[in-house]
């Protein structure tokens, strides 16, 4: 089951909890309230031990896009 990130509405606590997507959210650990949301989060996948999960940003032109495009556009633009 996955880690879920939420935030208690009453109190504010931030907090974690092993939850099946379609379970109801947990209450406050802290506070006990049932007004709890599930945060945005981010996750990472890698490939092993040898990725950081960075990427270098594309090199800037002389006209203020990336090398690859020129015009700051493009989706290699950082």
């Amino acid at each position: 089951m996955p880690i879920y990130e939420y935030v208690c509405r009453a109190c504010g606590a931030q907090f974690e909890d092993i939850v099946s997507a379609d379970a109801p959210a947990p209450a406050c650990p802290k506070c006990k309230a049932q007004k709890t949301e599930k945060l945005l989060s981010c996750c990472r996948i890698g490939r092993g031990s040898s990725d950081t999960g960075f990427t270098a940003a594309a090199p800037q032109s002389s006209s203020g896009g990336c090398a690859g495009c020129s015009g700051g556009n493009c989706s290699t633009c950082g």
